[in-house]
């Protein structure tokens, strides 16, 4: 039983972000670590991945779909990636790199005090890309959880770069938010479990960020990049509209 996990996701490479998060102290102190996947593509992916492998034991790994696409665009699988950071991030991986994103499961669950059985997955159990809201309907949330375990209490995601806390399928549903790309407001966004769920936000020198991702990355755009990104200027308004028709819908609820 794990008495804290702190749950970091969508940490896109974004190595000051991540850096920031780890030197806070419920994350030094917590128990484990979950990495909750999209963990490499972005600006500085060779130093975010020498930097988690560092942690050891204490991390434990789930691959996101950008991930996956990283892999599949090293192995020749694809000729292009979604994101357009993505084919600088993926050449700049070690052979070593592509073959320990590869080999991450895509789930992974545990027993938290105050939680019960906790299933952390990317974006959600049976897949993933697949979108689920904050305000997505109870019969949505039904169909994407209706093949999960009736022992797991609790379900941690991410994918959709905003945190929340909700309950759906009569379980706790958990999304930490981003630690590289956050929507609607700056900060590096990561969750702490146990006993109960704290959604926090790590707050970091912006501008010396951005100035430090311009000097790393290969990618062409990586000054435009940053700003955009750890400024967060995609608003959740902007991020509703996108991924509300993933959702089986038109338009975001009110």
């Amino acid at each position: 039983m794990l008495n804290r996990v702190a749950v970091l996701s969508d940490i896109h490479g974004v190595l000051p972000a991540l850096e920031a998060v780890l030197a806070e102290p419920d994350v030094r102190d917590a128990d484990l670590i979950v990495l909750t996947g999209d963990i490499a593509c972005g600006p500085q992916p060779v130093q975010v991945l020498d930097l988690l492998v560092g942690l050891g034991d204490r991390a434990a790994w789930i691959r996101g779909n950008a991930d996956r696409e990283l892999v599949e665009y090293r192995r020749g699988l694809r000729t292009s990636i979604p994101d357009p950071i993505g084919p600088s991030a993926a050449e700049r991986l070690r052979d070593d790199q592509v073959d320990l994103l590869e080999a991450l499961p895509t789930s992974l669950t545990r027993q938290v005090r105050g939680l019960g059985e906790v299933l952390f997955c990317h974006a959600t159990p049976r897949d993933d890309e697949e979108v689920v809201l904050v305000d997505s309907g109870l019969e949505r949330w039904g169909e994407v959880l209706g093949e999960v375990d009736e022992a797991v209490s609790t379900v941690v995601c991410g994918h959709t770069h905003m945190p929340y806390t909700r309950l759906a399928a009569g379980r706790l549903v958990v999304n930490p938010g981003s630690v590289g790309m956050p929507y609607g407001r700056p900060g590096a966004h990561w969750a702490l479990l146990g006993p109960g769920v704290q959604l926090r936000s790590t707050l970091f020198d912006v501008e010396a960020a951005a100035a430090r991702i311009s000097h790393d990355s290969t990618f062409e755009q990586a000054a435009e990049w940053a700003d955009y990104c750890l400024n967060a200027r995609a608003t959740e308004e902007a991020a509703f509209k996108i991924f509300a028709p993933h959702d089986g819908r038109d338009e975001p609820r009110a």
